[in-house]
């Protein structure tokens, strides 16, 4: 959830009753009532919700819902109502200073830390992300246009990729990020690819090794930056679906600069990102704290800049789609909790849940998007046709 913060906002009226009565106007403008009826309505559990919520703003929020110190039905919702109206912009900040702050003065997606969000976040186990996402393994946005359930989204997803880098039997692709190897199981069987996939998850390289020994599938456990160093081997095809978000803008000229290297110079790459509306805004200091580690979003401006060697030959954006998919994800992950609930406990349960519907409700609410951009090193001749499906 990306939501810069004023710092102006940080002063709020003294005393409990000044900090309730300031913080209940704020909801009431977003058509939120405290301990009302509505289904996006917040109730309240402990007398320092409000306060604390104002003060630390989304870290705030967060930390409070996991605590246990207020409820809400609908808390994507609720996050989609905040955002329309602003009220990102109405409270406090502690976190996203700190955070701007150590974007500016390190690398926060450096070789050493590359590994942690795999760590914190993919490596948490297998079991609970196959009961959480479709049967493919896709962990990033559906392609919702003519889908009625997850897995149709995702393979939609996945045929929409292959269609638009234009897979011929024979050809070769890189997944850079491949996560649970599922763009490259399908390009493989379905447009006859050999594929190599990175990943810094040793989870997802298990679970990935263990799938269709007989397909044409290579991963390799390491950061993209150390891949084919010398640019000894060239693909026909690159990819990237849901990994660039953990690169970072320190790094965006060293990701294109190891796509170029590895991309014949008649090749095409499609790079699918989520995206973040203005230039400058940090990370949400909960969603860095809790789910990922070090992640950072561009801005359309900041992918560009660094994609300068490149002609963009088609830009897409779905995310609305995104609310969906997460969604779906929210109701199979509730429909597994019984049995995921021996592995975890009620603050992961909570955590997950807010995770899953906060990040819903800023894609309702068109806060983030999701980008597919299609490039090529020199042109396309006679020009690209974005494929229809």
């Amino acid at each position: 959830m990306d939501m810069p913060i004023k710092e102006t906002a940080l002063a709020g009226p003294p005393g409990r009753t000044g900090w309730d009565e300031h913080a209940r106007a704020l909801l009431a403008s977003a058509g939120i009532m405290v301990n009302g009826t509505r289904p996006w309505d917040m109730r309240i559990h402990h007398p320092q919700t409000l306060e604390r919520v104002l003060r630390q703003g989304s870290l705030g929020l967060g930390e409070s819902y996991v605590d246990g110190w207020w409820d809400c039905e609908r808390v994507d919702e609720l996050i989609c109502k905040l955002l329309q109206a602003r009220l990102d912009h109405a409270v406090g900040r502690p976190g996203w200073w700190w955070e701007l702050l150590r974007a500016r003065l390190t690398n926060l997606q450096s070789l050493s830390r590359a590994w942690q969000v795999a760590r914190v976040h993919y490596d948490l186990g297998n079991g609970l992300y196959a009961a959480m996402l479709d049967p493919s393994m896709a962990y990033s946005c559906g392609y919702w246009a003519q889908a009625d359930n997850l897995a149709q989204a995702q393979e939609a997803k996945l045929e929409l990729v292959c269609r638009k880098l234009q897979l011929e039997p024979g050809m070769t692709l890189l997944d850079i990020g491949c996560g649970w190897g599922s763009l490259m199981r399908h390009a493989a069987r379905h447009h006859q690819v050999r594929c190599v996939g990175l990943t810094v998850s040793r989870e997802q390289m298990a679970w990935a090794q263990a799938q269709d020994p007989g397909l044409p599938l290579r991963f390799e456990l390491m950061d993209y930056r150390q891949f084919n160093p010398d640019g000894q081997w060239r693909f026909d095809r690159v990819a990237s679906i849901g990994m660039f978000e953990h690169v970072g803008q320190r790094n965006y000229d060293a990701f294109f600069a190891v796509v170029r290297r590895c991309l014949h110079d008649d090749g095409l790459c499609l790079l699918h990102t989520i995206g973040k509306n203005r230039s400058g805004a940090g990370v949400d200091p909960w969603i860095n704290k809790y789910i990922f580690p070090n992640g950072a979003l561009p801005s359309m401006a900041e992918l560009a800049r660094s994609a300068e060697d490149f002609v963009v030959e088609d830009w897409h954006n779905f995310g609305a789609d995104y609310d969906r998919t997460l969604m779906a994800w929210h109701e199979r992950f509730e429909a597994a909790w019984p049995q995921l609930k021996a592995h975890h406990d009620e603050r992961f349960h909570r955590m997950w849940r807010y995770y899953l519907l906060c990040c819903a409700g800023t894609f309702r609410a068109r806060d983030n998007q999701l980008w597919q951009v299609v490039l090529s090193p020199g042109g396309q001749p006679g020009g690209y046709r974005r494929p229809l499906l």
